[in-house]
């Protein structure tokens, strides 16, 4: 606890990548700065549930290639994070690690909606791009590594703090890390809110588009990823046109999982609102110009985004040393 205590009042960050990105024949190198007073700690990978994979490595502080340490990092699959323990205790955002792999395609076929008439783009499948090189898995061309923040979007009606999911979306994630760290949702508004499905349950709140018509972006498309995280309550996702690959910076938060469970595997989700769902709730109860359209009569605005660095992770059941 006094560790804690001394890290939250006197700077003591304590690891950190040297570069974001790593091929494959550099390793993972990251630079550790330990607490005053402290000659040694141990750097652990955690899973999204903070589950320990393989044994810890036992540090001081300098330049580390944390690959040659715990060599499970270069067998991941998916995101994992990179946490300093001192003295048994957690301290220090964690970093993100994570690889990067040959695309999940989607494989995809016309469906008929449930009016019976028009037809939509309809995801049933993922195909990996390197099956049509004859590869059996995943082909791994290096790492990405960040350190781990909260997003706090400063929005007129409040809060919304989200966490990241990039175990799930990886690349969905640094999408969207990059048009905020820059400013490119600033001052943009929630130009779509749609309280209630037809059925009667709370649907999404939408923005992201600098226009403010539904039809702007950020000047790119987006490939996106088969993440499995459910779209529930507070749950972000990427909002698309028909094209599965058309995302770019548009986003919608979902009010319910009873409106929004049809969108798991056709949208992108990639991070949960930790604290503020009273804020999407509030925006979701704004008066509306058109309400077939979804266009509210006070467009509620998005001010900035702000990050903070998330809390240290815990591992669940330490692995014996």
């Amino acid at each position: 606890m006094l560790l804690t205590l001394l890290c939250s009042l006197i700077p003591c960050q304590s690891i950190e990548p040297v570069q974001t990105y790593f091929s494959v024949k550099q390793g993972i190198i990251v630079h550790v700065s330990l607490p005053e007073g402290h000659d040694t700690g141990k750097l652990i990978v955690l899973d999204q549930n903070d589950n320990q994979l393989g044994r810890s490595a036992t540090v001081t502080s300098g330049t580390h290639d944390v690959s040659l340490r715990i060599t499970e990092l270069t067998t991941i699959d998916k995101a994992v994070w990179l946490q300093l323990s001192v003295d048994g205790e957690s301290v220090g955002a964690p970093i993100v690690v994570s690889p990067l792999l040959s695309r999940d395609v989607p494989v995809t076929e016309e469906a008929v909606r449930g009016d019976g008439q028009s037809t939509y783009t309809k995801i049933v499948d993922w195909k990996n791009e390197a099956e049509d090189d004859s590869l059996d898995a995943p082909l791994v061309s290096g790492y990405r590594a960040y350190q781990d923040e909260y997003a706090i979007m400063k929005t007129s009606e409040g809060d919304i703090r989200i966490k990241f999911r990039p175990d799930e979306a990886p690349n969905t994630v640094w999408n969207f890390l990059e048009l905020a760290k820059n400013n490119f949702y600033n001052e943009t508004i929630f130009h779509r809110i749609v309280p209630m499905t037809s059925k009667g349950f709370p649907f999404v709140i939408q923005g992201g588009d600098p226009t403010g018509t539904g039809s702007g972006g950020p000047g790119w498309w987006l490939p996106i990823e088969n993440s499995s995280l459910k779209h529930d309550l507070g749950v972000i996702s990427m909002a698309r046109a028909n094209d599965p690959d058309s995302a770019g910076s548009q986003f919608f938060f979902c009010l319910s999982r009873e409106g929004t469970a049809r969108l798991d595997g056709q949208y992108c989700s990639f991070g949960e609102t930790v604290d503020g769902i009273d804020v999407i709730q509030k925006i979701a109860s704004m008066p509306l110009d058109d309400a077939l359209m979804g266009k509210p009569k006070e467009a509620p605005i998005v001010h900035s985004i702000e990050f903070e660095p998330v809390e240290p992770r815990v591992p669940n059941k330490a692995i014996p040393q």
